[in-house]
């Protein structure tokens, strides 16, 4: 039987200001020293979490903005794509797309498909983007 869903919850909360589902991280999934998400608290947090410069981004606070938009004349910017690359190539998501379907269709319909395509075949949990199996089942 598989375990029961420990962090079922998809939020707005938990969509970092880069595009990143926090809900879909490893480290907000697992028991030991639960990260609550880019936007909560720095309890913990790796130090490149809590000084990560898309999240502390000057121009995102002067606009008063919580996602990196078009309304930024650097979106996106070199760390935005050096980062996208990275989760592209190892972890078959892109945060620039998770932003432009942000600001295209509105947080919700963009959370409501997350549900849908991370959500395990087999126990109904969500997986992490950062491991090929369920955390939960193992499947």
């Amino acid at each position: 039987m598989p375990k029961q869903l420990l962090h079922p919850v998809v939020s707005r909360i938990l969509v970092a200001p880069c595009g990143m589902n926090c809900a879909l991280c490893m480290a907000h999934q697992r028991d030991v020293h639960h990260c609550v998400g880019c936007n909560g608290p720095n309890t913990h947090k790796s130090q490149s979490c809590i000084h990560c410069i898309i999240k502390n981004c000057a121009e995102l606070k002067a606009a008063g903005k919580k996602f990196c938009f078009s309304f930024c004349g650097h979106f996106p910017c070199k760390r935005l794509r050096q980062l996208d690359k990275r989760y592209r190539t190892k972890y078959r998501m892109s945060m620039i797309d998770n932003l432009r379907a942000i600001e295209e269709h509105g947080i919700n319909k963009f959370l409501a498909k997350e549900r849908q395509r991370w959500k395990c075949s087999h126990c109904g949990n969500l997986m992490s983007v950062h491991r090929p199996n369920c955390l939960f089942c193992g499947t």
